[in-house]
């Protein structure tokens, strides 16, 4: 029998961890797996997928911001983790209008959740992975037109701010082998399915996706459909090839990456907020166009601009990980055959 793999994901309920533990599920390279989900509602178990034992799956209710609960993640039946996905917080907005929660839960719990997995892999006797999902919001104030590695990360933001002090932390526990880190400049993912979530680029996803399902759609940009904010251009990925980044981060050798860092900005692409609404218009036709309702919000508007929004993805690409390619219109056409099948 080959030997364990014990993976703990945390924010297993949200939508883009929930879709990582499915791939795990279903991941060649993680034989023998044993999954521990958790988050501050029980996570749904994913098993079933594949050939994979319901029984090879934990699921937690636990608040992340105890660390009793933290410590109670490396004593289950299971036994302690190999490999941690980081992916639990509260989005953008929602941070941004709650300071000291976001803080609680997007940087302190992020921090102690690092000190158990050094505690705990000096205890079994090996380094535990450590993979973190950040945020281009970790920038802000005056970019070049394209961002690189080296880019200085000055974020706007609390969410932006949290993201940033856990990178750091986990860059020195990587450097000093106290973890093996691995972090994830997520672009914006588009389209998610599902109900809109409290970030500020949750409009990009509901812009096509409520549309297409024949709803209405918040646009915080512009007061209609020939407004100049539209013009913004936003750095976005499909659902699809971030969770496939996320899988292949694992496998990644840690001698691939530099001293001084675990940071990889994963791959994006460009495009402006008037290039999906031409995308949706192409799938769904003029029709779907008059379910978009603007409504202008300066405070969106202003986290939205903040970000970057082109990069160079060399470095990334290098590392093996994948990019959309052919722009919006094959992810909105694959999301519309998700909806005309009822699995959207």
């Amino acid at each position: 029998m080959s030997t364990p793999n014990v993976v703990l994901v945390t924010g297993a309920g949200g939508f883009l961890a929930s879709l990582v533990a499915r791939a795990l599920l279903e991941d060649g390279e993680t034989p023998n797996i044993s999954l521990i989900l958790t988050d501050v509602i029980e996570p749904k178990n994913p098993a079933g997928h594949g050939t994979n034992n319901p029984q090879h799956v934990l699921t937690i209710k636990a608040d992340l911001t105890d660390p009793k609960e933290i410590d109670a993640l490396f004593n289950t039946s299971f036994g302690i983790p190999d490999t941690i996905y980081c992916m639990h917080g509260i989005m953008s907005q929602g941070s941004e209008h709650n300071f000291d929660l976001g803080l609680k839960v997007n940087a302190d719990s992020v921090r102690d959740l690092l000190q158990a997995s050094r505690r705990y892999g000096t205890q079994s006797g090996r380094v535990i992975k450590f993979i973190f999902t950040s945020s281009c919001a970790v920038y802000g104030g005056p970019l070049p037109h394209i961002i690189k590695p080296e880019t200085i990360a000055t974020p706007e933001g609390a969410y932006g701010l949290a993201k940033l002090s856990s990178e750091l932390y986990i860059n020195e526990f990587s450097r000093r082998g106290l973890v093996d880190g691995r972090i994830l400049r997520l672009p914006t993912i588009v389209v998610r399915p599902g109900p809109p979530a409290a970030a500020a680029s949750s409009f990009l996803s509901g812009i096509i996706r409520e549309p297409l399902k024949g709803v209405e759609a918040i646009c915080p940009m512009g007061s209609d459909i020939s407004s100049p904010e539209l013009d913004l251009p936003v750095w976005l990925s499909s659902p699809q090839t971030i969770v496939h980044n996320l899988i292949h981060a694992k496998h990644i050798p840690s001698s691939a990456f530099p001293k001084h860092t675990r940071v990889v900005c994963a791959p994006g692409f460009t495009v402006t907020i008037r290039d999906e609404i031409e995308a949706l218009r192409q799938i769904g036709g003029e029709e779907v166009l008059k379910l978009i309702k603007f409504e202008n919000d300066p405070t969106a508007r202003r986290l939205v601009d903040s970000w970057p929004q082109r990069f160079d993805n060399t470095y990334a690409l290098s590392l093996g990980f994948t990019v959309d390619e052919g722009g919006m219109l094959p992810i909105v056409e694959r999301f519309k055959k998700d909806v005309d099948a009822g699995i959207a």
